[in-house]
């Protein structure tokens, strides 16, 4: 992988054979935890601006319509997280010179504050190209990281690493975008009902409604009034909103015309009946692969991922396929093709908690390489992790043809689908209520598509251990505990971020470039030593670090959140306001001050302060920094490592806790921190 420096170019075609589809990753750590950017795109013409609004894409328009711009959104890593892009060079636009890729911080947050921001590229069989790390950010807010660009045929990248003061607002009107700053921006839903939610804002096609529209040669009419002839005036075109969009979902659904609840309404895709392993996965398979290639927007959200292009796709299952004497019948093909070039990948699922076997991706493998294939995707319950495989297999580093191996959590596909029909819509009708049946199918108890359900093996000698004071430091079980814990908390992210419509992940704290496999057997010993699992959970929007605490020795499980104390009033004004802003939680809430110097202060359940809210000040006039609001929860009776002994715990904690106390919390105006160094401009 070629490390960048500021200001220097490469062409793609020099780094890799496979550069028509990339994925550009941006990265960043915040030693607090809650440090968080979003990325950004702009295409520009000849002239180096933008041929219209259209070509601005953000977090309120993520897509193009022809597919060659798509934001996949952020992903854990092993050291913290990155929010990815995927670019179709084959599919940019002709008039398209220049690809500018940038992120932005929101209110009042700046670059400087984040640590190991960098960009790497990656080439469509997802090995990283190139990484330009970035060590001199300052006080911008917005900040350019590289930019690709045409050179004749071919498209190059230059590293740029500068930045705005002005924000995002400021970037865009700058490569000549009209933008619309306003501070709040509510999306109603103008009909009702669910597939009538999911349609709104469709990310697919969001040129027509942006495109610019030549101002008149005499005084415009005020919008939707009348004009000269009686006939009524056009609205005003559309500007990109960089204020973050609000998605507003039905209040209730409209009233079943069933005489009783006993009336069971007609699915497309029947689950009830399912009943053996095969044909559980047989038909996951089939309806997953089939809604692929039905519902454009889902198909190519999933796929961008792994370096397909944005085209035509068909699917197909049980295809056989000739390997040595007996043929091999993969799950299923997905094949995308564009411009005459074809994109495959073979398919390998399993469901209800079945593991993958390492023999037979494999052979798939060995398979796509021998016919030019490029990937494997393997979809099951588990979820993956940096440093710790689901499947090993061996690369023949011989064979030019590369072959990536992808993984899809059952998970993460239900995420995908929720997303798009809950929070950001799709093109038509008919493609919202098609997802709506297949979440449905995903959610019903008998799919066997209900993502990470077991703790494994190690589960209940660890727990034992643990009760009886003999588990030692260097265990490996801890270790397989540790893994399964962190398995556990992404999907509880992916799960929570599909129903809120918002960027819900994994808190890790460790430098970039850290061993996660050194990184869990230190947790895996702090486990042995204090009998805790701890993890931490950001929330876009949200105010502070969700953490979550499963103490093994007590079976209780702890959701806590640390608020900052305001900057303006008196001490007693904040406890006060604080009991206010937690009229609707539940009476058993734990509030802890927090003293300078000495961690712990006055504490008490929301129940004994709600008429005396000055019993959390110190008694000794100590410096308040803030408070911790807490709520127990039993693990359970169950030791066992289904998900009935511990996985819906962790789930139910971490709902009630966001639900009931989190929501109810206002989120202080962030503070600009005092930096010295002066901005970049560009």
């Amino acid at each position: 992988m070629q490390e960048m420096t500021k200001g220097a170019n490469v062409s793609l075609a020099t780094l890799s054979d496979d550069t028509g589809s990339v994925i550009v990753s941006l990265g960043w750590s915040s030693a607090a935890g809650d440090g968080d950017a979003d990325v950004s795109v702009l295409l520009l013409d000849a002239g180096g601006k933008a041929r219209s609004d259209a070509d601005f894409f953000f977090y309120n328009q993520p897509a193009a319509a022809d597919g060659s711009v798509q934001l996949l959104g952020k992903t854990p890593t092993a050291n913290g997280s990155e929010d990815r892009i995927s670019l179709d060079l084959t599919a940019m636009p002709a008039d398209v010179q220049q690809v500018i890729i940038a992120a932005s911080r929101y209110g009042d947050a700046r670059f400087g504050t984040l640590d190991d921001l960098q960009l790497t590229l990656a080439d469509g069989s997802g090995e990283s190209l190139l990484v330009f790390p970035i060590a001199d950010a300052g006080v911008e807010s917005a900040f350019i990281f590289g930019e690709l660009y045409r050179r004749g045929e071919e498209w190059k990248f230059r590293a740029v690493g500068q930045g705005y003061e002005t924000g995002l607002a400021g970037l865009a009107t700058d490569y000549g975008i009209d933008v619309d700053d306003a501070d709040e921006v509510d999306e109603e839903n103008p009909t009702g009902g669910e597939a009538a939610a999911a349609v709104t804002d469709a990310p697919e096609a969001p040129a027509a409604a942006l495109e610019q529209v030549p101002a008149p040669e005499v005084p415009a009419p005020a919008a939707g009034g009348p004009t000269a002839s009686g006939v009524e005036a056009p609205a005003p075109p559309k500007r990109p909103r960089t204020a973050k969009k609000k998605v507003t979902l039905p209040k209730a659904t409209r009233k079943s015309l069933a005489e009783n609840d006993a009336w069971r309404p007609s699915r497309l895709f029947p689950a009830s009946s399912l009943k053996s392993d095969h044909e559980r996965e047989t038909r996951a398979t089939s309806i997953l692969l089939s809604v692929m290639a039905q519902v454009p927007e889902f198909g190519r959200r999933l796929t961008a991922a792994f370096g397909a292009p944005a085209g035509r796709m068909e699917t197909f299952t049980e295809v056989s396929l000739p390997h040595g004497e007996t043929p091999k019948r993969p799950d299923g093909v997905i094949r995308v093709e564009r411009a005459g070039r074809l994109w495959t990948a073979l398919v390998e699922t399993k469901t209800n908690g079945n593991p993958l076997k390492s023999e037979q991706v494999q052979d798939y493998m060995d398979i796509a390489a021998r016919r030019g294939y490029e990937a494997v995707i393997t979809v099951s319950n588990d979820v993956a992790l940096e440093g710790s495989p689901l499947v090993d297999v061996k690369i023949d580093g011989r064979r030019k043809h590369k072959v990536a191996l992808w993984h899809l959590s059952w998970a993460e596909v239900t995420q995908q689908a929720q997303m798009l029909i809950r929070h950001e819509g799709v093109s038509t009708a008919a493609h919202a209520s098609l997802l709506e049946e297949f979440l449905h199918y995903l959610q019903h108890e008998n799919s066997g598509c209900h993502g990470f359900q077991n703790m494994g093996p190690a589960w209940v000698p660890v727990r034992n251990g643990i009760d009886e004071e003999i588990l030692c430091q260097g265990d490996q079980r801890a270790v397989q505990v540790v893994e399964s814990w962190e398995r556990l908390i992404r999907q509880v992210c992916l799960r929570l971020g599909g129903e809120l419509g918002q960027k819900v992940l994994p808190v890790q704290r460790a430098k970039r470039g850290s061993d996660p496999r050194s990184r869990r057997a230190d947790l895996a010993d702090q486990l042995c030593e204090d009998g805790r699992l701890h993890a931490e959970i950001r929330i876009d929007g949200s105010v502070g670090i969700l953490a979550i605490t499963a103490d093994l020795r007590t079976g209780k499980l702890r959701s806590s959140l640390e608020i900052p104390r305001s900057e303006q009033g008196t001490p007693l004004s904040w406890t006060k306001r604080l009991v206010r802003q937690l009229a609707e939680a539940p009476a058993d809430l734990h509030i802890e001050t927090l003293v300078e110097g000495r961690g712990s202060g006055p504490r008490g359940t929301l129940e004994k302060l709600r008429p005396e809210p000055g019993e959390l000040l110190p008694k000794d006039g100590g410096r308040i920094t803030g408070f911790r609001l807490s709520l127990f929860k039993s693990m359970g009776s169950s030791r066992g490592s289904a998900e009935s002994g511990f996985i819906r715990s962790v789930d139910a904690a971490v709902d009630r806790f966001h639900s009931a106390v989190v929501t109810q919390l206002e989120r202080p105006p962030a503070r600009r921190p005092q930096q010295d160094r002066a901005t970049a401009t560009v």
